[in-house]
């Protein structure tokens, strides 16, 4: 019996521990590491989120870039970090739920080292050209990769990212040979596109929104079911022609494994509140994205589920990475 209570007894003494530290968190700095170049998806929304988080605390927010290898640089930094909810991660499924699939090894586990807190947003990609390409639709793009085998570049942010296997799923799906050519991040893969250098390439069209309204890119095909209401007049690549690739990947907000369940709680809640907020919606809309929150455990869940289906996806492909 005394046994019983001691145990009780000390139970209750660590959840009071877990829910002062909670409510006093954070008492310092808090990083953001975005395992991609400035100025991409993750980027825009981890900055986004950030200043507001840092309104909302009291305590600098600060987001730091560590791009490289497809994002395993930055995700496998966090993975090492100490979970106590001061260094978090801004992913999103192409580094956490595609790079199990597509690396033959990597230095981290992407669901088992990681706590998920929240999603933020949800994210479509889109297809675009440079603009003296003669392809003005992707049905033009298909044709034209089908009679010139081999002299249609397509760069990406990156091998593995979810912008490389994109193009290999067309590659695959319509039976063309479009050239991967991989950069260290979507702006210098946009930049060439613009240029000339390489002909098209996937980027999320947070990263691609300022080209798109300038004029300076083409856009022949967002992902997703269907169109963007910042930009209605690109179809969906469905619409012209390829299919299995109906998706807005989701962007959100993990912490090293074992971090405390009651810090979790409330960065989720906080999120959840700044997400809810109109000109949050308005500044994520504005670059083409889509806010969206759950719960950690269904934000686990979800993770879990497009590990499985992407290892799935990336098989088909036949895409990897030694």
């Amino acid at each position: 019996m005394l046994k019983q209570l001691h145990v009780a007894g000390l139970l209750a003494a660590i959840l009071i521990n877990a829910n002062a530290l909670a409510q006093n968190f954070p008492e310092k700095t808090v990083s953001i590491i975005v395992p991609q170049t400035p100025g991409g998806a993750s980027d825009i929304i981890a900055r986004t989120i950030g200043a507001k988080l840092s309104e909302r605390w009291g305590k600098p927010v600060v987001v730091e870039n560590k791009p490289g290898a497809g994002g395993n640089i930055g995700t496998d930094f966090v993975a090492k970090a100490p979970a106590d909810g001061y260094t978090l991660l801004m992913s999103y499924v192409g580094t956490q739920a595609i790079n199990g699939a597509i690396y033959n090894k990597l230095p981290y586990d992407p669901f088992t080292d990681f706590s998920p807190i929240a999603t933020v947003a949800t994210v479509p990609f889109v297809l675009l050209a440079n603009n003296n390409l003669p392809a003005k639709s992707v049905q033009d793009l298909i044709a034209y990769a089908a009679s010139n085998p081999g002299k249609v570049n397509f760069g990406s942010a990156g091998n593995g990212s979810l912008n490389h296997l994109l193009g290999e799923i067309v590659n695959t799906t319509k039976g063309v040979k479009m050239v991967h050519v991989p950069y260290k991040g979507a702006a210098a893969a946009l930049t060439d596109t613009i240029s000339g250098q390489i002909q098209v390439t996937f980027s999320s069209l947070p990263s691609a929104a300022g080209f798109i309204r300038s004029g300076n890119l083409r856009a022949l095909g967002v992902t997703g079911t269907k169109r963007t209401a910042k930009f209605p007049s690109i179809p969906t690549l469905s619409e012209g022609g390829v299919s299995g690739l109906e998706l807005s990947p989701w962007f959100g907000l993990l912490a090293p494994a074992h971090t405390p369940a009651a810090v979790v709680k409330k960065i989720n809640a906080d999120i959840a509140d700044i997400v809810s907020q109109q000109d949050v919606v308005e500044r994520l809309a504005a670059v083409g994205a889509d806010a969206y929150t759950i719960s950690p455990e269904a934000f686990a869940n979800l993770l879990q589920s497009d590990i499985f289906k992407w290892k799935k996806v990336v098989k088909a492909s036949g895409a990897h990475i030694d």
